[in-house]
């Protein structure tokens, strides 16, 4: 089934080096040549011949585009979800990564690939954020991956109180603890041992790092769970996809839950999870060559 086709589509990366510039031109020539308008972000102010291209604001790329194609690596696609996405602009992701789960096109596919997404042969795929608040915060923080509260230091134990629901859960000693959606699962959740969890499993991911406890393990819950966590101990850290880094002090209280804005990710229709996981972490990868 044919869906919504893009007509104008915006182009974003956090990078300038000149394999991203490249990759750039070459998606604005191959969408141009469909009959799409294109525009860049304004990251691209003093890179584009401004006299030949359009470089728009961030509030009228997310009032009038209809697609933004995300060039970069998951830290890319991370930022252009947070401050895109989270508005309700779709974003499609060409991969110049190493992993690249968010992002689905390669650059040798981009021809092809985009000329079947803006014709509306695309999957939609809705992502949750999660948010965090907290006393001394001006506005709430959002996440597409994960929020991390740690010690701040190397093999340095915190201790926390986590309730879920308005029920205590456990006290804790830990290096942290990592709150991940199911899209962050195959990213710093995997490596603290969580679990890898489909993308339409509706849940948040609770994973302690290095508990002081033989028994500590993973919580898989229901994503509209409201989640608490009191600070017992000094100079803690609340860390967000990696990018924001909040202090926090014994005493504070921090509310996480499921954001109310979803992130409408686009993918081809060739698209494929398992697959995914079994190319990009090694499924079907053999320890004895043949």
């Amino acid at each position: 089934m044919v869906k919504k086709k893009f007509k104008t589509i915006a182009i974003y990366s956090t990078a300038k080096d000149k394999r991203t510039l490249d990759i750039a031109r070459h998606c604005c020539e191959v969408l141009k040549n469909k009959g799409a308008r294109v525009i860049f972000t304004s990251q691209f102010k003093g890179v584009v011949d401004s006299r030949r291209e359009i470089i728009w604001q961030d509030a009228n790329i997310i009032k009038k585009a209809d697609l933004l194609l995300s060039i970069g690596g998951d830290g890319t696609m991370l930022s252009s979800a947070r401050k895109y996405g989270s508005q309700g602009l779709p974003i499609l992701g060409v991969n110049l990564g190493n992993l690249g789960f968010l992002s689905d096109i390669a650059p040798e596919e981009i021809s092809f690939g985009l000329v079947e997404v803006i014709s509306g042969k695309y999957k939609e795929d809705q992502r949750i954020f999660l948010k965090a608040s907290l006393d001394n915060l001006s506005k709430e923080k959002i996440a597409l991956n994960e929020l991390v509260i740690h010690s701040g230091n190397i093999a340095q134990l915190m201790e926390y109180e986590l309730s879920i629901d308005n029920q205590f859960v456990y006290k804790q000693k830990a290096d942290g603890i990592i709150f991940a959606t199911p899209t962050g699962s195959t990213a710093y959740s995997l490596s603290g041992g969580g679990p890898i969890v489909h993308p339409q499993v509706k849940s948040i991911i609770v994973t302690p790092m290095f508990p002081h406890s033989l028994s500590a393990g993973t919580l898989i819950i229901e994503e509209n769970c409201k989640i608490k966590i009191k600070i017992l101990s000094s100079r803690v850290k609340l860390s967000l996809d990696s990018h924001t880094s909040i202090s926090l002090k014994k005493g504070d209280t921090v509310d996480i839950s499921k954001h109310e804005s979803t992130f409408n990710l686009i993918h081809p229709l060739n698209h494929n999870f398992y697959a995914g996981c079994r190319n990009k972490l090694g499924w079907s990868s053999s320890l004895i060559s043949n």
